[in-house]
Formats: structure tokens, C-alpha cells, sequence
């Protein structure tokens, strides 16, 4: 990615603007002798014409990325068309006498949204090599056991929010009740459907380590282990060492388990993993800070989502510990952390950098 070169080039021009400086306070000083002023005065042209240069590379190279980022639209677009026809594929039918329960749970997977997870499932899968359908049952499963966490997260026992993605949560439409078990049943389609990866190849240890991935995220050592701590200390003071725990497992946890479960079943070495794994995790805590902040900054109309939820919760967030200001420089370093480690995977794909970056700069 051109983020490095991107940055070496600003730097080149800040310092050659600081030469400039130093040039001109030299000619104002009255005691530079006449043939010294006519070098430096040759000298800072020469740099003038060099910066000038620059300033057009620089340009050339914005209106480059301009054009990179309204491709970038369109893809991010056609691959969420995509996340959400394979998606639909593996939904429970409506019918029977469980049937209310299966509209529940359509009700809650079909509500639109980012399908963020299952995109870098499939564009990790990508990355490595990966071909064919095999990332699929994953991609499903991977939304519906977030999906599951969200309807949960809504209802009164914890969140108590009437509206999610635009629309009223789950539990507001079909009670209280059939929330509960609705979300209960998301989460164990989830593992109905990624067994079914199991006909789509030969390589079954691929298939066992993507789900002990799914697995290990997504219980007492990842996402319901961060929801339970949150949870419990719920309007308490928090130090950065629980707020962290918090994020990592509660929101860090599904972007690992997508980004690495992608890896896997394409084949990704064990470095690779490890690689995957970390800048994940720098992904996956820029993102819900981002969240907090968006929680301050933005609206219900862009949102999606009742605002200001976090305050009227007292929840403790890097937000509230940090201030606005501070939390969105940790969101930079840790984008930029995890933009830096995937380059060092020396792998070709521009729309993963650009999701990356989209990821820590949404406003919703």
C-alpha cells in the first residue's frame, strides 16, 4: 500500500519548508553579506522549484485516491450485495409450528446493515488464495452469531433500545420473550450452518480450526466473555485496563474470528495467522471507539440507533475517560498499526485497505 511512500513524501515537504524558513530568516538578517543573500536567495529558488514538483505529485496522487475511494463505493456495495444473497441462503424456513421464532429470526438478519464480518471473512479468504464457495457457511454464521449479540444487547435486561439499523428491534415487534429465544436460536443456526462447510471440501482440518476459531471468540474467552464483564460493572467506575478487556472481547473478538477464520480456510501459515490476528485486534478496538465517539457526534438519522445511549446508560468509554479529541487519536494509531502489519503480509488487496481504513472513519 502507497501509505508509507504517502507519508515519507510529507514529511520530504515539511522539511523542505523548513529549510525555506531558515533561508528566509537568513535574508531578512541585516548582516548577511550581499553575495551570501544572492546564493541562499539561488538556493531557496531552487527548493521553491523542487517543492512545486512535490505539491503536483502530491495532488495527482490525492485526485488518484479520490478516484480509488469512489471505486471503492461501488465494490464496497456490490460485496455487500453479495454478503447478503449468501446470507439469505442459509436463513431457517417460516413455517410449522416454530414458525413465529423463524420470522424472528429473519426479521433480525434481514434488517440490513454494514455486513462487515462477513466481508473480511470472504476477503481474507481472498488474500490467501482462497477460491470457491468454502468461506460461505462461515460468512452466514459469522452474521448471525453477531447478529444473536445484537438482539440480545437490545432488550430491557440490557441495553433496552427500541430501534436498531433504522428500524424497531427484535424484541418490539415479537416480545420480550420470543427475543430471548430467537437470539438463543441465531446463535445455534450458526453452528448448523458451519457444519455444513464440512461437503464443500476435502481439507477437513481447515472446516475443525475455522469453527474452534468461531468458537473460542465467540464464548467465555471472547465476545460473551467482554458482554458478561460489561454487564457486571455496568454503571461503575472502569479503569483502561477492563474498558480494553471489554473491547477486545466484545467487539475485537468477532472481527479476529472473521479476519482469521478467512486466513484459515484458505490456507494462511501460522505467522500469517498471528499477523491476521493482531491487526485484528487493532481493528476491531478502532472500531468501537469510533463507535463511542460516534455515540457524541452523530445523529439517530445517520446512526441508525438512539444517540447519546452510552451516557444515558452511564457507560464508562474511551470517550468518557479520554475525551473526544484523545479517543479519536487512539483510533488513527491503531488503524494505522493494523494497515502496517497487513502491508507486512506483502499481499495485493487494495479494497481490504480501503475497508480498513472506511472502518475507523464512518459516521455510522
Amino acid at each position: 500500500m502507497a501509505e508509507t511512500e504517502e507519508k515519507k513524501e510529507a514529511k520530504s515537504i515539511e522539511e523542505t519548508f523548513g529549510e525555506l524558513d531558515i533561508l528566509a530568516q537568513k535574508l531578512e538578517d541585516r548582516d548577511t553579506p550581499l553575495e551570501e543573500s544572492f546564493r541562499l536567495y539561488r538556493q531557496g529558488m531552487e527548493l521553491l522549484k523542487d517543492l512545486s514538483g512535490r505539491l503536483d505529485t502530491v495532488e495527482k496522487k490525492m485526485l488518484q485516491r479520490m478516484g480509488h475511494f469512489v471505486n471503492f463505493k461501488d465494490e464496497l456495495k456490490k460485496r455487500t450485495e453479495e454478503a447478503e444473497s449468501t446470507l439469505r441462503k442459509y436463513l431457517p424456513e417460516e413455517g410449522g409450528f416454530a414458525k413465529t421464532m423463524a420470522e424472528a429470526m429473519n426479521y433480525s438478519m434481514t434488517a440490513g446493515g454494514k455486513r462487515l464480518r462477513p466481508i473480511l471473512i470472504r476477503e481474507m479468504y481472498r488474500l490467501f488464495g482462497g477460491e470457491g464457495e468454502l468461506c460461505e457457511p462461515f460468512m452466514a454464521a459469522m452474521e448471525m452469531i453477531h447478529t444473536h449479540s445484537l438482539v440480545h444487547d437490545d432488550l430491557p435486561a440490557l441495553d433496552n433500545d427500541d430501534y436498531r439499523r433504522g428500524r424497531l428491534t427484535t424484541h418490539k415487534v415479537y416480545g420480550e420473550a420470543m427475543g430471548v429465544l430467537s437470539g438463543v436460536a441465531l446463535l445455534n443456526r450458526a453452528y448448523e450452518v458451519m457444519l455444513m462447510a464440512f461437503d464443500l471440501t476435502e481439507d477437513k482440518e481447515r472446516v475443525i480450526s475455522a469453527m474452534k476459531i468461531m468458537a473460542d471468540k465467540t464464548g467465555i474467552n471472547g465476545m460473551l466473555g467482554g458482554q458478561s464483564v460489561d454487564v457486571e460493572n455496568d454503571g461503575k467506575p472502569l479503569k483502561r485496563e477492563m474498558l480494553n478487556y471489554i473491547y477486545k472481547n466484545k467487539t475485537s473478538a468477532l472481527i479476529e474470528a472473521s479476519m482469521v477464520t478467512g486466513a484459515v480456510l484458505a490456507g494462511a501459515s501460522e505467522e500469517e495467522i498471528r499477523i491476521v490476528e493482531q491487526a485484528a485486534e487493532d481493528i476491531g478496538l478502532a472500531f468501537q471507539i469510533q463507535d463511542d465517539i460516534l455515540d457524541v457526534t452523530s445523529t439517530q438519522e445517520e446512526l441508525g440507533k438512539p444517540i447519546h445511549s452510552d451516557e444515558k446508560n452511564n457507560k464508562v468509554t474511551y470517550v468518557s475517560l479520554m475525551g473526544i479529541q484523545a479517543a479519536a487519536g487512539k483510533v488513527k494509531e491503531l488503524s494505522d498499526h493494523a494497515v502496517e502489519l497487513l502491508n507486512s503480509l506483502d499481499r495485493e488487496n487494495e479494497f481490504l485497505d480501503l475497508l480498513v481504513e472506511s472502518l475507523v472513519s464512518r459516521r455510522k
